[in-house]
């Protein structure tokens, strides 16, 4: 036998298409069902936080190429209950009172898109302006309500899920040092390269609608409600998706509103959005306002650590309203075996964008704030950063260990990633040549920065997944699964997986996803989970299909089903010892064919989540004049358990870094103080690209876990949570000997140089 092609670095099956035709995205396609289609484009707030007292859509109506113009009136909307917080409601197209600018107000279809761009700059809106509250501290002491049921802008608690709050200063008893800082994780917007787009048509009284999104069967439920219709009269199908990173799972009120469009109107719709408009209206991650406090002894020891959580919802209560709580909170211990945790989180409301899961959704938040606080609490005892981080670390574990905030772990060796990341970065080496840079007096100041992390992946409400296998006359092989690539490799890693149990070639597996004819249930892309529960489903779909074909090899080979064998090298069944006669899965599926065909479908549900873990080294040069900072190096040990595919491994890291070095150096969502959005677009929203980045350096390692049959755990996040806080770090770091002790991030030129200035005054 050859092996396994588990573990092997095999090129992406995904690639040639986008290398030379390119992929199918919804605005390219060419499909028949839509031809004739309108052209759908909404108008929309410019106001973060009005009354309306009057919508005047004739003159967009009369307006070229207008076939209709559409209010929440004409429509006869309703308010929609947010799912976590029924007091907080609003229509699908604001109606009485607008709550952010970029908030979508009427629809106008036309024939050409460009007719719609025109005729919306025509919808007239007599607005009554009201207060408007941009940040979180202020939102939540505020007598001016956004959601006046809710009764407070305050919409979800921690507290509300039966978690503790905080107790008094008695916490902090017997700590020799105490640090508390408020710290700022900005604001960000997802930018996928493809914005927001989706289309719909009604097929002999069903909706078959095309969507952009991460999670098909979601959006299945979304849309069938939308429409007031029965799941069986609604078909989501998903092409090629250009990315999502977590902003994608939901479907949005413009997407929820074509069906009910086309049903008016007797004729397929379309829509897609600018770039300006996504970079408003798509949801926004991260936002948070923490105050962390740590407590210890002076020789490093940490005794005590609080942290506190205002979650900025923005102007709904969307999922981002409770990943404060259910992600952040139980991810506060980070990898450290604190004594005592407190944390606690409020979610509030505001003039600005709704917030939604982001690349890491909750835990980046967490694992910024410990990191942070273990920094703090480094500088203030006089101790190498590195030395605490491991004076505190849990030790070595292959069995399941609970934190003291209640999260339970599989398995870690946070140690060992902090080992393999520092010797390949040279740490010792790292810190001798700062140490000479200081010493010169260089305003070019080196600065390192150290990052031990654990998060959770696999932990999305859906848990389980199926996964379909079924093979044709010819031979050839299609997979049917629940969850939805837009990037990761799908459609590799299940073929490697189908290939490595039955022994059909790679090239002769194929995988359908984001159809919900085609496939009957998914939980999609999210969290982390697609390999460990979806790529698992696969595992054990193949498992059972290879059991079917034997007894049907048996029959055709007039033996025992215990004696058939899988010659998997050739992809041949033979009866043990004559491999000489064999039928291949070609003769299988023929022979099946009378009898319901050759097929298998599995569930695969797990027994929990699972916890990937590492460490991060980032080395970055901060020229102390002007505040620019170079990053000059990332040294990255991320361990997701067994690893399936290397490169496609390191293709996430690369990802993940490239997006968390982003928020430490450069990626704001701003807005004026009337609530208007500053960086909505790509000129005003730093956002970098290959020239600001280093050439990653990945250090590998494998610490399988138990939770499912493949040892795997997740991997799509890693590189974002570990990268944030080490570049992070290394900035403040290179400025510590300047009096600077901390900077919230982006740590862009303008706010590096203002921290130097304000603390050398």
């Amino acid at each position: 036998m050859t092996g396994s092609i588990l573990g092997e670095r095999v090129l992406r099956k995904e690639d040639p298409k986008f290398l030379t035709t390119g992929g199918v995205y919804v605005d390219d396609m060419d499909e028949p069902l839509l031809e004739g289609g309108l052209h759908v484009t909404y108008a929309r707030s410019t106001m973060a936080h009005a009354g309306i007292t009057g919508i005047d859509t004739s003159a967009a109506a009369a307006s070229p190429g207008v076939v209709a113009v559409y209010t929440a009136a004409d429509l006869g909307l309703e308010p929609v209950p947010a799912a976590f917080n029924p007091m907080v409601a609003r229509p699908l197209l604001a109606h009485a009172v607008v709550r952010y600018v970029g908030e979508p107000l009427a629809a106008i279809v036309t024939e050409r898109p460009d007719q719609g761009e025109d005729a919306a700059e025509l919808v007239e809106v007599d607005y009554e302006p009201l207060e408007v509250l941009l940040d979180v501290e202020t939102s939540v002491a505020s007598s001016t309500l956004l959601y006046p049921n809710a009764g407070s802008n305050a919409v979800f608690d921690s507290t509300a899920l039966g978690m503790p709050g905080m107790t008094d200063d008695s916490f902090f008893k017997g700590c020799d040092v105490l640090v508390t800082q408020r710290l700022v994780n900005q604001r960000v917007a997802p930018c996928p390269l493809e914005v927001r787009g989706s289309a719909a048509a009604w097929v002999d009284g069903r909706l078959h609608q095309w969507l952009s999104t991460q999670h098909a069967h979601g959006a299945h439920e979304a849309v069938t409600a939308a429409n007031g219709v029965e799941p069986d009269q609604v078909r989501i199908l998903t092409p090629d998706v250009g990315g999502g990173f977590g902003a994608k799972i939901g479907a949005y009120p413009e997407e929820l509103l074509l069906g009910r469009l086309s049903k008016e109107l007797g004729r397929p719709v379309l829509w897609r959005e600018t770039r300006s408009e996504s970079m408003v209206a798509l949801g926004h991650g991260r936002a948070q306002v923490q105050r962390i406090t740590i407590g210890g002894t002076r020789d490093g020891k940490v005794l005590a650590y609080r942290l506190h959580v205002l979650q900025d919802c923005g102007a709904f209560a969307e999922v981002g309203t409770v990943l404060a709580a259910v992600m952040t909170r139980p991810m506060s211990s980070g990898v450290y075996a604190i004594p005592k945790i407190e944390c606690h989180t409020t979610s509030v409301v505001t003039n600005t964008t709704p917030v939604v899961a982001y690349r890491g959704a909750g835990r980046p938040e967490a694992t910024a704030a410990v990191e942070r606080a273990m920094d703090l609490y480094a500088a203030e005892i006089g101790m190498d950063p590195v030395d605490v981080r491991r004076a505190n670390l849990i030790p070595k574990f292959d069995e399941p260990h609970t934190t003291v905030i209640g999260q339970t772990y599989d398995v870690g060796d946070y140690a060992g990633a902090l080992d393999k990341a520092l010797a390949a970065a040279d740490y010792a080496a790292l810190r001798r040549q700062q140490a000479e840079r200081r010493a010169s007096g260089d305003p070019r100041q080196l600065g390192i920065g150290v990052c031990v992390y654990v998060e959770i992946t696999g932990g999305a409400p859906q848990q389980w997944e199926d996964g379909r296998i079924e093979v044709r006359a010819d031979g050839r092989a299609t997979v049917f699964t629940g969850t939805s690539p837009h990037g990761q490799g799908h459609v590799t890693a299940w073929s490697m997986i189908a290939s490595s149990e039955t022994g059909i070639p790679m090239d002769k597996i194929d995988v359908v996803w984001g159809d919900t004819d085609l496939v009957g249930t998914g939980g999609g892309t999210m969290g982390s989970r697609s390999l460990q529960q979806g790529g698992t489903a696969v595992l054990v779909a193949a498992q059972a299909l290879v059991e079917k074909a034997k007894a049907v090899a048996a029959r055709l080979l007039e033996a025992d089903a215990a004696d058939i064998v899988l010659d998997v090298d050739n992809g041949v069944f033979h009866v043990a010892g004559t491999p000489a006669v064999n039928k291949a899965w070609a003769d299988l599926a023929g022979a099946a064919a009378g009898d319901g065909g050759l097929s298998a479908t599995e569930r695969f549900t797990p027994s929990g989540p699972t916890f990937p873990f590492g460490c991060h080294v980032a080395v970055v040069e901060v020229d102390t004049e002007t505040g620019k900072v170079r990053h000059l190096r990332q040294v990255a040990c991320d361990d997701a358990g067994r690893v399936l595919n290397p490169l496609l491994l390191e293709g996430q890291i690369h990802g993940g870094i490239a997006q968390g070095t982003a928020q430490a150096l450069l990626e704001e969502v701003r807005y004026d103080e009337d609530g208007n959005p500053v960086t909505s677009n790509l000129a005003d929203y730093a956002f970098p690209s290959a020239a600001e980045l280093p050439s990653f350096e990945v250090v590998h390692m494998e610490t399988p876990t138990f939770i499912n049959p493949l040892g795997a755990k997740g991997i799509g996040e890693s590189g974002t949570i570990g990268s944030t806080p080490a570049v992070h770090s290394a900035v403040i770091d290179a400025l510590l000997p300047l009096g600077v002790r901390h900077l919230d991030m982006p740590a862009t030129p303008q706010r590096v140089w203002e921290a130097i200035a304000a603390a050398q005054a």
